[in-house]
C-alpha cells in the first residue's frame, strides 16, 4: 500500500532526497572538478551513495540519535555522509577544517561521537594527536587517502573501504534502512551546528528536519529559487548558511550544486560556473569591490573615464530605483548603454553575469557596498539571522530593497523588539535548543522567543534595521551610546581597509584597530614606490599610515562628532582563525582582539607624547 503523500515539512531530508532521486533520476544534482574536468553526479547516484554510507554506519553499529562527526572541505562526499547519517536517524556534528586539535577534541567529546569522517592526512593528524582524550572515539574514516599509503592503524579506514563494506552489507541492511528512512520524524534533530564561539566554547544548536525544510521553503517564498538554478559551494558547510544553500535548499528545491575545488580556485571556478544564485559573506563582496577598483586603477585612461561616466549614470538609476521613483527614458537608454559597455563585462570577469539572486549574510555589510553592486545592476540583498534560527530571520524581498536595513521578516517568522532593543524571534525556524546545555537553552529561548543578542529597530515599512550586537554597544566616558558596527562598516568600505575594530567603551573618545587590505595596499605601495619586504613592514610604513589616515578622515566626515575615530593603529599582523581572532566566516572576535591587543589599545589612550 503506497505511503500517504505528506507536505515537505512533514518529511525528513532523507525522505525528500529519495523522492527527488526517483523523480529526477539521471538529471545532474552535483558537479565537482577532477583533473581539470567537471564531473557530473546524477540524483540517482546521489541517492545510491547516501545508501551505501548509511549501510556502512549500520554495519558499524551506529544507533538512532547518536552523533557522527565530519571534518572536511566541501565536496560531494560531505553530502553523502551528511544525509547518510540522517538516513539512519542519527545526527550530524560538523567541525570546521580550520579548527585546532583542541577544538576538534572538544566537539568530539561534547557530541560523544564514536565515528568521524575526516578529509585527509592533515585532519587525521589532528584527531590522532588528541585521541587519548577521546575514550569514546572508535573509528576514523578518511576521504582522501593520499599520503597515507602504508599507514596502518586499526582505528583508521579509508572512505573507499568503508563504502565497499557498506555496499557488501547492503542486502543485509537494506530492509532496516528502508524502515529507518520511512520512519524518520521531521521534529527530530537532524544536525548539531556548533556556533563560532565568539563569547566562549562553541554550543551545539539542535536543528530539526522541520526547522530546516520550513526555513528553505520560506526563503524560496521570499525570493523565488528555481530547480533550474545553479550555485557554487565554497563557504564552510559547518556554517548554517552554506549548509542551507548546498544541502537543504538543493534537496527541497532541486537545483544543481557545483563544488569549488578549493578556496584558492574560487575566482576561477566562479567564472566557469557563473551561478544564477550566489551567496557570500561580506568579506567576499568586499574583495570583489577591491578587485574592481584595482582593475580600474591599472586600466588605460580612456577606460577609467568610461567607467566613471558609467558609474555616474548607474548610481543615479540605482538611487531612483531604491527610492521607488521612475527612471526617464533618456536615462534608461544611457544606463542600458553603460551596462552593455561596462557593467556586463565587469560582472563576467567576476563570474556573476548570470546571477539573478545575489545575497550577502553571516555578518553585517556596508550599505555603501550594497549600493555599489546595485549600481552594477547586481541587486545584492542582505539576509539577517543566526544559527539558532536556521540562518535567515529577515531578508530583502523582491524589488523592495531598502539599503541600511535587512528587509522584512521571512514569511511566517515573527520578529519583535524588546524594551531594551533586543531582537526577539519566533517561528518554525527557531531551533530545538542547545545540545547538553539546558542553562544556555533557557537563557536563549525565553517565553517562546529566541533572544538573538542583536539590537535593532523597525522602520516605517516594517523593515528591520540592525543596530549592533547587544554586548558590543559602546558607552563612552561621556555617557554616549554608540554602535561600533556602523562605524566599522563604513571604514571597511574603503578598498584599503580589510577590517576594523572600533574601541571606545568607557573611553574619552572613539579609536580603532585597522587591518589593511593586503592586495590593494600592496598595489598602492608598488605604484607609489613605497619600499617594503614583509606584511608587517608594509603595515608599519609611515606612507601607508598616511593613506589609511586619509580613508579614516573621509569616514569621519559622515559621522557625528562623538562617533568620529580620533586615533587609530594599524595592526602589523594578519588576523588568523587559528589564533582565535576571527571566526571561520571571518567575523572578528571583538573580545579576543581587545584582550590580545590590550597594550596597543592602552597606548592609543596614553597621555604620553611621542618621543
Amino acid at each position: 500500500m503506497p505511503a500517504v503523500r505528506k507536505s515537505q515539512i512533514e518529511k525528513t531530508l532523507p525522505q525528500l532526497l529519495s523522492e527527488r532521486a526517483d523523480q529526477y533520476k539521471e538529471r545532474v544534482a552535483l558537479r565537482k572538478k577532477t583533473l581539470g574536468i567537471w564531473q557530473e553526479i546524477s540524483w540517482r547516484e546521489y541517492k545510491q551513495q547516501v545508501r551505501k554510507v548509511a549501510c556502512g554506519l549500520l554495519q558499524y553499529g551506529i544507533a538512532k540519535d547518536e552523533c557522527v562527526a565530519i571534518i572536511s572541505e566541501n565536496r560531494p562526499k560531505w553530502l553523502f555522509v551528511d544525509i547518510g547519517i540522517q538516513s539512519i536517524q542519527a545526527v550530524t556534528a560538523a567541525i570546521y577544517v580550520t579548527s585546532a586539535a583542541a577544538q576538534v577534541a572538544y566537539i568530539l567529546q561534547h557530541s560523544k561521537s564514536r565515528l568521524i569522517f575526516a578529509e585527509d592526512e592533515e585532519q587525521l593528524d589532528k584527531i590522532l594527536k588528541v585521541r587519548d582524550q577521546l575514550p569514546e572515539l572508535e573509528q576514523v574514516v578518511v576521504f582522501d587517502w593520499k599520503g597515507l599509503r602504508g599507514f596502518d592503524d586499526p582505528m583508521v579506514v579509508s572512505f573507499d573501504d568503508f563504502l565497499a563494506a557498506g555496499q557488501q552489507a547492503a542486502d543485509t541492511y537494506a530492509p532496516q534502512l528502508d524502515l529507518l528512512i520511512d520512519g524518520g520524524q521531521p521534529e527530530k534533530t537532524a544536525l548539531l551546528v556548533y556556533t563560532s564561539g565568539t563569547t566562549g566554547p562553541p554550543k551545539g544548536a539542535m536543528l530539526s528536519h522541520r526547522n530546516l525544510i520550513w526555513t528553505s521553503q520560506a526563503l524560496a517564498a521570499a525570493n523565488p529559487i528555481l530547480e533550474s538554478d545553479e550555485i557554487l559551494s565554497f563557504l564552510p558547510l559547518c556554517h548554517i548558511a552554506e549548509r542551507l544553500m548546498t544541502v537543504v535548499n538543493q534537496i527541497v528545491i532541486g537545483y544543481t550544486v557545483n563544488f569549488a575545488e578549493n578556496l584558492d580556485t574560487v575566482p576561477q571556478n566562479l567564472r566557469e560556473v557563473s551561478p544564477t544564485v550566489f551567496f557570500a559573506v561580506p568579506r567576499i563582496w568586499e574583495k570583489f569591490y577591491s578587485r574592481i577598483q584595482l582593475t580600474i586603477e591599472k586600466a588605460p585612461w580612456s577606460k577609467r573615464v568610461t567607467y566613471k561616466a558609467a558609474m555616474a549614470i548607474s548610481e543615479k538609476v540605482a538611487r531612483l530605483r531604491t527610492e521607488k521613483k521612475a527612471v526617464n527614458p533618456g536615462l534608461r537608454a544611457l544606463y542600458s548603454l553603460a551596462h552593455f559597455a561596462v557593467f556586463h563585462p565587469l560582472k563576467k570577469r567576476l563570474g556573476l553575469e548570470r546571477t539573478r539572486l545575489a545575497i550577502s549574510g553571516a555578518a553585517p555589510i556596508s550599505p555603501q557596498l550594497l549600493c555599489y553592486f546595485h549600481s552594477l545592476d547586481l541587486k545584492l540583498r542582505e539576509v539577517y539571522g543566526q544559527t539558532e534560527g536556521c540562518g535567515p530571520t529577515s531578508i530583502h524581498q523582491g524589488d523592495s530593497i531598502e539599503l541600511g536595513t535587512v528587509g522584512p521578516p521571512l514569511p511566517g517568522v515573527e520578529v519583535k523588539i524588546a524594551d531594551d532593543g533586543e531582537i526577539l524571534v519566533r517561528g518554525p525556524n527557531v531551533f530545538l535548543g542547545y545540545f547538553r546545555n539546558q542553562a544556555a537553552t533557557d537563557e536563549t529561548l525565553c517565553e517562546g522567543y529566541l533572544h538573538s543578542g542583536d539590537v535593532g529597530e523597525f522602520d516605517k515599512n516594517n523593515y528591520l534595521k540592525i543596530t549592533d550586537r547587544k554586548k558590543d554597544l559602546i558607552i563612552t566616558a561621556g555617557g554616549k551610546n554608540l554602535a561600533p558596527q556602523n562605524i566599522e562598516n563604513q571604514l571597511k568600505f574603503s578598498p584599503y581597509i580589510n577590517d576594523a575594530v572600533v574601541i571606545g567603551d568607557r573611553r574619552p573618545f572613539v579609536s580603532a584597530l585597522i587591518l589593511i587590505d593586503e592586495e590593494t595596499v600592496s598595489n598602492y605601495a608598488q605604484t607609489e614606490r613605497v619600499p617594503y619586504t614583509t606584511y608587517a613592514d608594509l603595515a608599519g610604513n609611515e606612507e601607508i599610515f598616511k593613506l589609511i589616515e586619509g580613508e579614516v578622515r573621509k569616514v569621519n566626515k559622515t559621522l557625528a562628532k562623538v562617533e568620529q575615530v580620533k586615533k587609530f593603529k594599524i595592526l602589523t599582523k594578519r588576523l588568523e582563525e587559528e589564533d582565535g581572532e576571527v571566526t571561520p566566516t571571518m567575523k572578528v572576535k571583538r573580545k579576543q582582539i581587545e584582550q590580545a591587543y590590550a597594550d596597543l589599545i592602552e597606548s592609543i589612550y596614553s597621555r604620553k607624547k611621542k618621543q
